[in-house]
């Protein structure tokens, strides 16, 4: 069961997502009838930690298993989708495919369960304000030559 809670007007999401980086691209997940961009990941399900949920997701979607190199950030987002609120407590993962073939991928990957409407995306770092990414502080810890510990991030 995920941890996802809905309280009054809001909704309670907490998530884990995977930074990928090969040959200065950033692997992200985009749903095709949306405008943004995402780091691939998903909701924590009760009883799991957050790196456990990284490695399940990844392994999940894409059929790829991936070793986590260490913790980035806690984010706390603050958003609406869909005309709900969302708080949604997001913890990010610096990330590596343990298969040697698997970091040689470059190329648009489909979703592994089902999910047609999900394709994978290498986006060029050094073109990454070109991007509508989603929270908008990943751009800022892309960007950043420290590693942030936590951030608050209000999209509305």
């Amino acid at each position: 069961m995920d941890l996802t809670i809905d309280i009054g007007d809001y909704r309670l999401n907490v998530r884990a997502a995977a930074l990928i980086i090969h040959n200065n691209k950033v692997l992200t997940h985009k749903h095709v009838k949306k405008d943004h961009y995402c780091l691939p990941g998903g909701r924590i399900e009760i009883g799991e930690s957050s790196e456990e949920t990284v490695k399940r997701e990844i392994q999940e979607e894409l059929g790829r298993k991936i070793k986590i190199e260490k913790y980035i950030t806690t984010i706390e987002n603050f958003f609406e989708q869909e005309g709900k609120k969302y708080h949604e407590i997001y913890f990010l993962y610096k990330a590596e495919f343990e298969n040697e073939e698997d970091k040689k991928i470059d190329y648009t990957m489909q979703n592994k369960e089902g999910k047609d409407y999900l394709q994978y995306y290498w986006l060029d770092l050094d073109k990454i304000d070109e991007y509508n990414i989603l929270p908008n502080c990943i751009k800022q810890v892309l960007k950043s030559k420290e590693i942030p510990r936590h951030i608050i991030n209000k999209d509305n």
